[in-house]
């Protein structure tokens, strides 16, 4: 029988989508998956495909060409050391596994580890746009054994989304450095929807605007410098009608958001590494908070808000929440490349923030318009520390940060929770301070715990009597 050049463990949506994009782009396929049903529903969507479904995982092994290539579609967890203790018996030196899905890097840091121990070669490598992606082209951000990427390189770079004749993926660097870069995009992810969905929220409660009114701003929006994935599947959202009921769908489905983990893991690991995220961080918590359903029914019968209706002028109003949108999207991109920096730092990552950016322009779920100048930023000053420090995006924000000032504080006025949005405006604020008042934090911990405080005007430390 013909080897074919690669195979994969794991035969659900992404699986699937992911084994007929190789197919199409002319890749053999070998696939495989502990469901029996989920084997033999393959067979049959794969009927006229150049892809075998094995029966078993050595069965899958045996029909790979060498160096076995093996890509791992399985959950994050204990699924994938299963998927490596049950395929290493019959593998071989330099025999390559791919972790395709959402695992937190250091997992994959320990997975290679134990893989390089035994001559195999591991990549842990994120993969960005669901289930149309997987099929049509994903962002793809692979890290780990550098051997082990170029060997893999033509077929990941051939099924990646394309942006001109650029490919939508590139070694992130070694290690766990892809899943890092994932987890940081799904932390981005999770605070521009969140800021999306809050300029949703005032809209409806402040402005009064219907769902199909709302699409149409959202549809126009899409086409200048907001213009994304994510805007532009709100915009279809807003528009869709139940057809049971000819309502709004978006209106009838429960205001409880899930999440898988990865935003909790930025958050967790910017907290590590002591990098203020807070629009990232505040998205996450706004989760939380809607997972409270039946405690908010509750309280709401029992807490007042204030009773204000919006008495200016919409459109003006409407345009103040586009900028003010813009500058929270921004933020939430600054916040999660200033993470990758210092992760690139503390790990010995080496990461191309420029690169980043520009895999990000197609496939994944964050690409938008603007993360092609936050490409030019990286590669006009490598060595840049923040994206608000750049002359295009500091310029932006001063011309629209009263804007966003001006929605925060409407929202405020009028009860309207807005989680994120504020968070930018504070980490706004807070970074552009010349001096923050820690001052007197330092003054405290010194009074209740003697622990000591710099001055500005001497060199030294101090602790006072007080």
């Amino acid at each position: 029988m013909e080897k074919q050049e690669i195979g994969i463990i794991g035969l659900g949506v992404m699986g699937q989508s992911l084994a007929l994009n190789m197919e199409r782009n002319g890749f053999k396929i070998a696939g495989f998956d502990l469901d029996e049903k989920k084997r033999e529903q393959s067979k049959k969507n794969f009927a006229d495909k150049n892809i075998i479904i094995s029966s078993s995982i050595k069965e899958l092994a045996d029909i790979l060409e060498s160096p076995k290539k093996i890509l791992m579609m399985v959950p994050a967890g204990k699924a994938v050391d299963s998927v490596i203790h049950d395929i290493t018996p019959y593998l071989s030196q330099n025999d390559i596994l791919i972790d395709g899905g959402n695992t937190f890097f250091k997992h994959t840091e320990r997975r290679a580890k134990k893989a390089e121990e035994k001559g195999l070669l591991y990549i842990g490598t994120g993969v960005s746009g669901g289930e149309e992606g997987a099929l049509k082209g994903p962002s793809i951000m692979p890290g780990g054994h550098k051997k082990a990427y170029d060997a893999v390189a033509p077929i990941l770079t051939k099924i990646a989304a394309q942006v001109g004749n650029d490919p939508c993926c590139e070694y992130m660097g070694k290690g766990g450095a892809g899943h890092y870069v994932k987890m940081v995009h799904n932390g981005i992810e999770y605070a521009i929807m969140q800021t999306i969905v809050e300029t949703y929220d005032v809209m409806k409660d402040v402005l009064h605007l219907s769902a199909k009114e709302q699409s149409s701003l959202f549809s126009k929006w899409n086409d200048d410098v907001l213009g994304s994935y994510l805007i532009e599947i709100t915009g279809k959202i807003l528009a869709k009608a139940d057809e049971e009921t000819n309502k709004s769908l978006v209106d009838l489905i429960l205001d409880k958001a899930s999440h898988k983990g990865t935003g909790k893991w930025t958050s967790q690991n910017a907290m590590d590494l002591g990098v203020p995220i807070p629009s990232i961080d505040a998205a996450v918590q706004a989760r939380f908070i809607s997972a409270y359903k039946s405690e908010r029914v509750e309280v709401s019968k029992k807490l007042t808000g204030p009773s204000i209706e919006f008495a200016g002028n919409k459109d003006n109003f409407i345009q103040k929440m586009h900028e003010a949108l813009y500058v929270s999207e921004i933020i939430a991109y600054a916040q999660g490349l200033s993470l990758l920096t210092a992760a690139s730092k503390r790990y010995d990552f080496d990461l191309n923030l420029a690169k980043i950016a520009r895999i990000w322009r197609g496939g994944c779920i964050i690409r938008s318009k603007i993360l092609g100048n936050i490409a030019s930023a990286y590669e006009n000053n490598p060595d840049l520390t923040n994206l608000l420090l750049d002359e295009h995006f500091s310029g932006v924000l001063n011309r629209r940060q009263d804007d966003l000032r001006k929605v925060v504080q409407m929202a405020n006025k009028c009860g309207v929770p807005c989680l994120v949005t504020s968070a930018s405006l504070a980490y706004y604020d807070s970074y552009r301070k010349e001096r923050l008042p820690a001052n007197l934090i330092q003054a405290q911990r010194d009074y209740f715990g003697a622990h000591t405080y710099k001055r500005t005007d001497k060199e030294g430390t101090f602790h006072t009597e007080w």
